[in-house]
């Protein structure tokens, strides 16, 4: 049995109390600590082909070290930054190009050197011109960030940026709108992919082996870190420590004891993961929310996330739950304020994972203990973490799509009205599975009285079916949780909300629109999940999209 303090903090009913202990015991005795971090992917498969391709995506391990000498040179490319008169920096980018970013702009307080970073990762006009006047061509830094060098989205960010920056210097005779972009990529073809990259004031280039989602502790969140001034090197000397407990060979190593839980748990019927992070660290929420659905989601299986979800009573939760509460230790108040939901959670029945970042530590260890469990967890449920199989088919989807717009050939789409669409809704929810979930994309433009009405709506939904109900931004979750819809269980509800885009802005060089765009990504992507037999419910709230959601969540209330 394992050492108790492993699991200290760990609440599991004595009913699968069995299971998790029998799965990290199997991990303790067949070695899988030592043999992760010799790179033995004989871990997760016996096949050849899989075991080579998984040999290729473990970089990550080595990030904490490999990176550890950077933290100067980091330092100086900020201070660069500052002294050309750049006063902020956009990241753009998808999936953990973006999400990693934003956790550091909004978990830390800024430096006093450092200098603000947004994001950008939707392809939504309205949400491409609120980034533009935000970050404007002269006094801002574009990281263009790609792995592969041909995500379609950064690429036209990049174009839309870099005609603005060439049209601003045309009108004052200089030629150095390179100046003002920054590549973070790998080697080779992926940086060459890039246009303009060779003109680009600098280039990080990240070992190839580290994968998207894993990348947190590469050139993807530390560059953005250096330009907020915040402590790279603490940053990484968090995630060495980290990484050192994850080498233990017993039962104390804090990532094998978490992945397991989870990889059993989800054995169990418990593949739902409801997490309860400190309002500070919320971003936190949706880096995980990717990392472990695109790595689990796959072969029918999988585990799914849900983020920003207000805790309720016990009794409103089906017995496919389990709940992780994350806070720093400093939160005290915080976990006082949720104690009692958790405790009677726990006491129904429901596993619940209390984990507290110490004080005078930050994420770094936390971006790494969830890299190794998520990694262990793929393990104990047969699967390869590192792949992300059905990703690539709404890509396929929604270029053909995009095709067809271009060619004047609108693809039918049988949206329904606002006012429409509850009763359509309600012979869905009649179909869910006992064990299904409902997941809102919402391809709109992101405001604070929107995400109210989001919530809402996402809390009406939970009333009338009693199912988890997640919710994603479109594109966004194209690169997040849209592996595990298409590749996971296959017990989801798929509402897509989706309105007009009054001023649209051109693709330089494209010859389509970021609308077209964003069209042909969420009608690609419902298109994906019908071919597997998924129901999709696209809801066109029209030009006012606020009003719209007034109105589906007033029909179904009534």
């Amino acid at each position: 049995m394992p050492d108790a303090a492993t699991t200290e903090g760990f609440r599991i009913p004595d009913g699968l109390r069995p299971t998790v202990d029998a799965a990290i015991e199997r991990a303790v005795n067949d070695g899988w600590a030592a043999r992760i971090w010799q790179h033995d992917a004989s871990v997760w498969s016996d096949e050849p082909e899989v075991r080579l391709a998984i040999g290729q995506r473990l970089g990550w391990l080595d990030a904490p070290a490999h990176f550890h000498d950077d933290a100067d040179d980091l330092r100086a490319f900020a201070a660069g930054i500052r002294e050309a008169g750049i006063d902020r920096a956009l990241v753009c980018g998808m999936g953990g190009s973006s999400l990693a970013p934003e956790v550091l702009g909004t978990a830390y307080p800024m430096g006093p050197a450092g200098i603000p970073v947004g994001v950008l990762d939707s392809t939504d006009p309205e949400t491409v011109a609120l980034a533009t006047e935000s970050f404007p061509p002269g006094s801002s830094l574009y990281i263009i960030a790609s792995k592969s060098g041909t995500t379609t989205e950064t690429l036209a960010f990049l174009a839309h940026f870099w005609a603005l920056e060439h049209d601003a210097h045309r009108e004052i005779g200089s030629k150095e709108e390179g100046d003002h972009f920054v590549a973070v990529s790998d080697p080779e073809e992926p940086v060459d992919s890039i246009p303009h990259s060779g003109a680009f004031r600098a280039v990080f280039l990240n070992p190839p082996d580290i994968g998207g989602r894993y990348a947190a502790l590469s050139y993807v969140g530390l560059v953005p870190a250096a330009l907020l001034d915040l402590d790279v090197g603490a940053l990484l000397a968090e995630a060495a420590e980290m990484a050192e407990a994850c080498q233990a060979p017993d039962a104390g190593n804090p990532g094998v004891a978490l992945g397991a839980t989870l990889g059993a748990l989800a054995g169990r019927g418990r593949d739902t993961l409801t997490l309860v992070i400190e309002p500070a660290i919320a971003s936190f929420g949706e880096w995980l929310e990717q990392l472990v659905a695109e790595s689990t989601g796959k072969h029918g299986q999988g585990i799914l996330p849900v983020v920003g979800e207000p805790l309720a009573s016990p009794d409103r939760y089906r017995e496919d739950r389990v709940f992780v509460r994350l806070s720093r230790e400093s939160a005290s108040d915080w976990r006082a304020e949720t104690d009692g939901a958790i405790d009677a959670i726990a006491a129904a029945g429901h596993p619940v994972i209390e984990l507290v970042i110490p004080d005078g530590e930050g994420l770094g260890g936390e971006f790494f203990r969830w890299q190794f469990a998520t990694a262990v967890a793929g393990a104990v449920m047969g699967i390869n973490p590192f792949d992300e199989p059905d990703v690539a088919v709404a890509k396929a989807a929604t270029a053909r799509v995009l095709a067809a717009l271009r060619d004047g050939h609108a693809p039918t789409d049988a949206a329904q009205a606002a006012d429409a669409a509850a009763e359509v809704l309600a012979d869905q929810f009649a179909l869910l599975a006992p064990d299904g979930y409902v997941a809102i994309q919402a391809y709109l433009p992101r405001y604070a009285d929107r995400d109210v009405r989001l919530a809402a709506l996402r809390e009406v939904i939970r009333e009338r079916t009693g199912a988890a109900v997640t919710l994603g931004h479109g594109p966004r979750y194209l690169h997040s949780t849209g592996q595990l819809h298409k590749g996971g269980p296959a017990d989801g509800l798929f509402i897509q909300l989706v309105g007009a885009h009054a001023d649209d802005i051109l693709i330089p060089g494209s010859g389509q629109t970021f609308g077209m765009l964003i069209d042909a990504q969420s009608l690609g992507d419902a298109q994906s999940l019908d071919a597997r037999g998924l129901p999709v419910v696209r809801i066109q709230l029209g030009e006012d999209p606020d009003a719209g959601l007034d109105t589906l969540i007033a029909s179904l209330v009534s």
